[in-house]
């Protein structure tokens, strides 16, 4: 059913049938609360783990495609809520384009797709291929147009979100995604300014904004064992950002596929709350002479594909065994491969 509407809608050409037709089809209408639970509500989608909110998916009217919010364990909310919600109390208003989690980049053909300045690009949403809901995860697939400030594709991209049921206070989602080099050649170009991004809560930053001088801060480790503001511009296979939302000490990792391009990535990863996986700024972190080191170039007609784990957890990066759940990690997609 899935694969008929897709080459359905392509047949013919409209994009707008793919992306209703799509979505109503693939969207299981199921009352079961236990499980992962994909909706429709008020143009966003809605996603459920276990009949409750974990995050929503917002696609129309935005710069960019993004989550927001992430609930961790306890329902603790895990990243910054503004520019979403501009009244929300001791939080900084800096870097409105850090909207919770999403993927975009500083530098694509001289375009910058990652703020949201007059002359920024954007990253537009074009259809769903598949919605999906289930009792041990659920997903979420997409098609989006790169564009410059004039409108112009630069490149496209498919980007897959996997939602997976809560297993021991541990959420965890996987996330894909193939950049295609639709239009002609295509530079990602060398810049810390990217890429696959989450803006932490307020209160689990390592350096405490006004609203939260004297109090418990958060904490940063990479797999390396390099920790705090020394963690910036590192390589590692994983990183893990915690630190205390109300009464709890939570914790999220992004883990960095072993399979992707220059693994292991390097890490924009900021005292304030910013923490982001970046294979492409190697001059900026490596302070090279040469700007345009850490360019990666797609030949037209060709992709690239990264993919990455965010993990949700309890405590330090010991009790949520991150060590360990990388392990696993990487253990399962090398049995995914074979």
């Amino acid at each position: 059913m899935k694969i008929s509407c897709w080459f359905t809608c392509l047949a013919c050409g409209a994009v707008g049938l793919l992306t209703t037709s799509c979505a109503s089809t693939n969207t299981p209408a199921t009352a079961n609360p236990f499980g992962v639970r994909i909706s429709h509500t008020n143009d966003v989608l809605r996603v459920e783990l276990n009949g409750k909110l974990f995050t929503e998916y917002y696609y129309t009217n935005v710069p960019r495609p993004f989550c927001y919010p992430l609930l961790g364990p306890g329902g603790a909310a895990m990243t910054r809520n503004y520019p979403m919600l501009t009244n929300a109390p001791a939080e900084e208003r800096d870097h409105p384009h850090h909207r919770s989690l999403w993927f975009a980049h500083g530098a694509v053909n001289g375009q910058d797709l990652w703020t949201e300045r007059n002359v920024s690009g954007r990253i537009v949403h074009r259809g769903f291929t598949e919605i999906a809901s289930g009792t041990q995860s659920g997903v979420i697939k997409t098609l989006n147009d790169w564009v410059d400030k004039q409108g112009k594709v630069l490149c496209t991209d498919e980007q897959t979100f996997r939602f997976h049921a809560p297993q021991d206070d541990v959420t965890w989602l996987d996330f894909e995604i193939t950049l295609r080099a639709s239009n002609g050649e295509v530079t990602l170009g060398d810049t810390k300014e990217g890429t696959f991004a989450i803006r932490l809560a307020e209160t689990m930053r390592l350096k405490p904004n006004k609203d939260n001088v004297g109090k418990p801060t958060g904490h940063i480790v990479n797999s390396a064992g390099v920790r705090d503001d020394k963690t910036w511009g590192k390589r590692a296979a994983w990183c893990d950002y915690y630190g205390p939302v109300g009464t709890n000490l939570v914790g999220i990792a992004i883990f960095d596929h072993p399979a992707n391009p220059r693994h292991p990535t390097w890490w924009h990863v900021r005292d304030y709350g910013l923490f982001a996986a970046n294979p492409f700024g190697q001059h900026d972190f490596e302070s090279m002479s040469d700007q345009r080191a850490g360019d990666l170039k797609i030949p037209a007609g060709q992709s690239v594909t990264f993919r990455y784990r965010v993990v949700l957890h309890e405590g330090d990066e010991k009790q949520g065994r991150i060590a360990e759940r990388y392990a696993d990690y990487v253990k399962e997609t090398s049995t995914n491969n074979k």
